[in-house]
């Protein structure tokens, strides 16, 4: 009986050193790794479900003329509502930088959006002047960008890039879109569509922002 107590107990010994050293070895990940979790980053569960992004034509005349008008990185508030699936842009507003913060290739606020005053933030949108760069993870790869790493650590459901005459975005199922933002765009885009077929691979690009 002592040989099978001594059994026991070492084979109980074990599973608590093994579930000790699992506890540290996740204490160890990345926190980019640990803020895929909505619950991690404070979202409902709904937030990982957004497959739709629509922009408001106010939203979109703003993002125009800030993209139009500076050769530095912009950095705006998307302030809209979630319903279900679809993420609805009403406004954009203009997030707190100091203007030593943007450059032609980054930009950093000085305080979140809520901070700022803006209430109803669904989301953080900024530009790329040069209009390259435009994706959250290295093409070819499920490598995140300094983008996508900067994503997972906010608290929105999505976030945006303004990349010329379109919105590239991504949502928490972590697959990135674009939406056109004049008919000039959408009709080159629907062009560009045909030409590529009903091929949309997981991660890969659908240019209308809805999942085909």
């Amino acid at each position: 009986m002592q040989a099978v107590g001594r059994s026991v107990l070492t084979r109980g010994g074990r599973v608590v050193v093994a579930t000790a050293g699992l506890m540290v070895l996740l204490a160890l990940q990345p926190e980019s790794v640990r803020l895929v979790e909505p619950a991690a980053a404070g979202l409902s569960p709904s937030a990982t479900a957004v497959r739709t992004l629509i922009i408001s034509e106010q939203a979109r005349r703003y993002l125009a003329l800030q993209y139009r008008s500076f050769p530095t990185e912009f950095m705006g508030c998307m302030i809209g509502e979630v319903h279900g699936a679809t993420v609805i842009v009403q406004r954009v507003a203009p997030a707190d930088v100091d203007p030593p913060q943007s450059t032609a290739t980054h930009v950093v606020p000085k305080q979140t959006c809520e901070q700022a005053g803006w209430k109803g933030t669904v989301g953080m949108i900024h530009s790329h002047p040069s209009g390259e760069r435009c994706w959250y993870f290295f093409p070819g790869t499920q490598v995140t960008s300094s983008d996508g790493q900067s994503f997972l650590r906010q608290p929105y459901p999505v976030d945006a890039i303004m990349c010329g005459d379109e919105v590239v975005w991504i949502a928490r199922n972590m697959v990135q879109k674009q939406v056109p933002l004049t008919d000039q765009s959408k009709r080159a885009n629907v062009a560009r569509e045909q030409q590529r077929g009903n091929r949309v691979h997981s991660g890969s690009a659908s240019r209308t922002g809805v999942d085909e």
